[in-house]
């Protein structure tokens, strides 16, 4: 067999961790509690705020900031997809690196290339992931422009696009946060490259850092309703 038991192991934890954490997220119950809930929330302020201006030049250079931070982790993600290629493209090469090391590192070609293929699968899932939430802000924006003026005396119209323009901002949140998690369980898988157990605590270790920051961090305090201004 390619995987050992302990390999088999690692890699089910990695699954398992992702998926249960996405779950957690969207479906659980710290779903009320949780930075992207509570931003969704803003989201739909800022379409109901946008309604009531005449001039909406503040929500334009907004969406260009969302649009450009999603083309930016598009092309990231190719680099990193050319990159995972290119090692899987060297395998011999990065075979001989790591036999010399005096790590104690395995050496298996074989093992090896199915790394790296599912290195590419992250990465080319987290490509997918941000063109598509880039594509959802372009429809966001042609939403924004097309949401009756605040002086328009159909008050139904003007809602019904607030309520689309805001479920169309949400769902390009929505990806585009889903390509952030891809990369950060990218950094998890390379500790693959190190071992199972290794792979294991990194998968761990990402995990806290991302449930810390989705429940418990300084921006998820920033939106918590405080009596106290001091």
């Amino acid at each position: 067999m390619v995987l050992s038991l302990p390999d088999m192991m690692a890699v089910g934890f990695f699954l398992f961790a992702w998926v249960s954490y996405s779950m957690a997220v969207r479906l659980g119950l710290m779903q009320r509690e949780g930075l992207n809930h509570s931003m969704n929330q803003y989201r739909m302020r800022w379409m109901d705020e946008m309604s009531r201006r005449d001039v909406r030049i503040v929500d334009s250079a907004i969406m260009a900031s969302l649009q450009n931070g999603a083309a930016f982790f598009t092309s990231t993600s190719l680099i990193a997809i050319g990159g995972a290629a290119t090692m899987l493209r060297a395998t011999d090469d990065m075979l001989k690196i790591v036999g010399e090391a005096s790590m104690g590192l395995a050496a298996d070609r074989v093992l090896w290339e199915l790394k790296i293929i599912g290195l590419l699968v992250i990465f080319g899932y987290a490509f997918f992931k941000f063109a598509w939430a880039y594509r959802l802000f372009n429809f966001t924006a042609i939403l924004i422009g097309a949401t009756p003026a605040r002086a328009d005396p159909d008050e139904t119209a003007r809602a019904a696009m607030v309520r689309r323009a805001s479920r169309m901002n949400i769902a390009a949140g929505s990806h585009f946060t889903r390509g952030q998690r891809a990369l950060f369980f990218a950094l998890a898988y390379f500790g693959w490259f190190l071992g199972p157990y290794a792979f294991m605590a990194t998968t761990a270790a990402v995990i806290c850092v991302m449930a810390a920051r989705q429940f418990s961090s300084d921006a998820r305090r920033a939106l918590e309703d405080d009596d106290n201004p001091a």
